[in-house]
């Protein structure tokens, strides 16, 4: 098989390929002969289902149009009522990505126009939806892969070597184990190295950003080596999931990350955020832009039920996980037939304003590793109509009492499900039509929603489609882009809802409205995600109402008289979908594994899941390995 190429050759045409390479697991060939590019009379069909590997065929560089030229072409070909905006070249790859603002009128009928561009200008069109939001963050990450389209091209063909070239070696012992970096009977910094005699891959690593004790996971363990790490696979955008991956790169790490588009883009963001909120508080950065940057170059992007070899002995499949946008579960198929394990992140099993439900269907499972945020006995929260009734009635009390209502929200996920509803109680008159302020990186991440319809539900993925209906681009929400902005909002007479990160109130734009809004009985504080322990969000919780903040040289004190309310929704499972989550799965796994859940928590669903299912379980601690084969 590390000859794959060769042989895939001894089916082509002679002298009709100029080169040939990698593209991760991917086969790509290359030609410099314009009627074998436009039409090989289905030869590279036959190799794909000969050989079951994504093979294409592109134009070798050297004969594709000069882009000046192209861009003009391709301009005259797609309809002016498609919205066509950016027109980026990468040339390395013989590939022009077109972003309009209707995909389908771009495509043409059955590819009628993609096939144009095609023949007459010899580039492979890629057709990308114009954000409805314009987010500058997604046009700096294209910026950055296309800037580095050559030094892409080697590493991608770098990585089809190590996964083909490795197949050549005898397997002999095989095993399987995996060992808790972090996020091992508590919530926060997940992290889990699976290590067989071939590979060593790393299952997310992020930051615990409510403990200031240890937030990091365990790198430093014997197991733990940054020069022979395979490949980073990331969840979703989180920081506790994704918050230390650039990290690696700071300290050498040159392999790949997996994960789906919108995750790069969204922890890109809080990454950066990450950042500009320590030095904001007079920290020095766990990294810099440029490792940000980094990790970008060397990301690998899969859409859900996309499968893919990752190294000699480990395939994934990304599921969709029903967290966040773009969240997904990570199915791993090791070595030949060997095991099969899902890796669940963040999942939600069950409706939300924003997405489908978490997949349960496999092609083969044998062990699950499952979150247990939610996971103990009472954990069971109310319906989704019974909390969006609860949050309106909160909001519409404080409004009529002309005072601000204050949701502290993790920038995606929570915050966006927040936004589709209070658009909807607007427009049904179920509460009045107030300024919604939206502070903190909530925007850039609500602009990076409005790119990837494809992964949210199809209810809003068609208001989404058109402009009229958008509900993220209602005329009340406001965005706040600075601190004079921020403090005009506070200002305000009038009553206003503000939505602002962070969520658990650990440091950010939610922290500087509670100090401005905390001391007036008329303000209503709701929380609406997970609070961390440690956090301020949580101290509020337990009952504290006294706080002192440092201002340079000077301390402040708040005396916190504003309403407190919980509204018990979440983009986690509550107990009772992770009970249905393992019974749903099919197949039944023989092994569970409990993590990312509060000590008690993690035990007590491990226990339920045992009793009910019949099933070997553990909840590991952190720096505990398990050997699963």
């Amino acid at each position: 098989m590390a000859d794959i190429i060769k042989e895939m050759m001894e089916h082509l045409p002679a002298n009709k390929i100029s080169d040939a390479g990698f593209e991760g697991a991917n086969i790509m060939f290359y030609t410099k002969d314009k009627d074998f590019f436009l039409n090989n009379n289905g030869i590279i069909k036959k190799i794909v289902d000969e050989f079951k590997k994504r093979v294409e065929l592109r134009p070798d560089p050297s004969i594709t149009m000069e882009p000046e030229k192209a861009k003009k072409t391709i301009k005259q070909i797609i309809p002016e009522e498609a919205g066509i905006g950016n027109i980026i070249f990468d040339t390395y790859r013989s590939q022009v990505i077109i972003e309009t603002e209707k995909p389908g009128l771009a495509i043409g009928k059955q590819g009628s126009i993609l096939r144009e561009i095609k023949e007459k200008t010899l580039w492979v069109p890629l057709i990308r939806r114009t954000p409805a939001i314009r987010s500058q963050l997604i046009e700096n990450i294209r910026e950055v892969l296309y800037q580095n389209s050559e030094y892409r091209r080697k590493f991608l063909n770098k990585i089809g070597h190590r996964v083909y070239d490795g197949w050549l070696r005898e397997k002999k012992n095989e095993w399987i184990r995996t060992t808790f970096l972090g996020g091992a009977r508590q919530v926060g910094r997940s992290c889990i190295l699976l290590q067989t005699p071939e590979s060593r891959v790393l299952l997310d690593c992020g930051i615990d950003v409510a403990n200031d004790q240890q937030p990091y996971p365990f790198l430093e363990t014997p197991e733990f080596k940054i020069d022979e790490l395979d490949a980073v696979i990331v969840t979703h955008s989180h920081l506790d999931h994704s918050g230390l991956i650039p990290y690696l790169f700071k300290f050498g790490y040159r392999g790949p990350v997996y994960c789906t588009a919108p995750t790069r883009d969204v922890m890109s963001l809080l990454q950066l955020d990450a950042i500009k909120i320590m030095i904001n508080e007079g920290k020095d950065p766990l990294y810099s832009q440029d490792d940000v940057k980094e990790m970008v170059k060397h990301t690998i992007c899969l859409d859900y039920d996309e499968v893919t070899d990752i190294t000699p002995d480990v395939r994934i499949t990304l599921y969709n996980a029903g967290h966040i946008l773009g969240s997904s579960m990570v199915h791993l198929h090791i070595g030949n037939g060997l095991h099969n394990l899902l890796y669940t992140g963040d999942l939600k099993f069950g409706k939300s304003q924003l997405l489908e439900s978490a997949a349960t269907s496999f092609p083969r499972l044998e062990t699950l590793i499952l979150e247990s945020t939610y996971g103990g006995k009472e954990n069971v929260m109310p319906p989704l109509q019974e909390a969006d009734r609860m949050l309106k009635d909160t909001i519409s009390d404080t409004l009529g009492k002309k005072g601000k209502v204050l949701i502290p929200v993790l920038g995606s996920g929570r915050a966006q499900d927040i936004i589709i509803l209070i658009e909807k109680l607007i427009r049904s008159k179920e509460i009045p039509e107030v300024p919604v302020y939206i502070d903190g990186m909530v925007w850039d991440v609500t602009a990076i929603h409005t790119a990837y319809p494809e992964f949210l539900n199809s209810f809003i993925r068609r208001q989404i489609f058109h402009k009229d209906q958008n509900p993220f681009l209602c005329p009340v929400f406001k965005r706040v882009g600075s601190a004079k902005e921020r403090r005009e909002v506070i200002e305000e007479k009038g009553p206003c809802v503000i939505l602002a990160t962070s969520g658990m109130l650990v440091g950010g734009p939610s922290v500087e409205y509670l100090k401005s809004l905390g001391d007036n009985p008329k303000n209503t504080l709701v929380f609406s995600c997970y609070q961390g322990e440690g956090s301020m969000g949580k101290r509020i919780q337990n009952g504290e109402r006294s706080f002192s903040f440092r201002e340079g040289q000077q301390t402040e004190m708040l005396d916190l008289k504003m309403v407190v309310h919980k509204v018990d929704i979440s983009d986690h499972s509550d107990r009772k979908q992770l009970m249905n989550f393992v019974s749903r799965c099919d197949p039944r796994p023989k092994k569970v594994i409990v993590n990312h859940g509060e000590n008690s928590r993690c035990l007590d669903l491990a226990s339920s899941i045992h009793k009910q299912n019949r099933v070997e379980t553990t909840a590991p601690r952190n720096l505990e390995a398990v050997r699963i084969k």
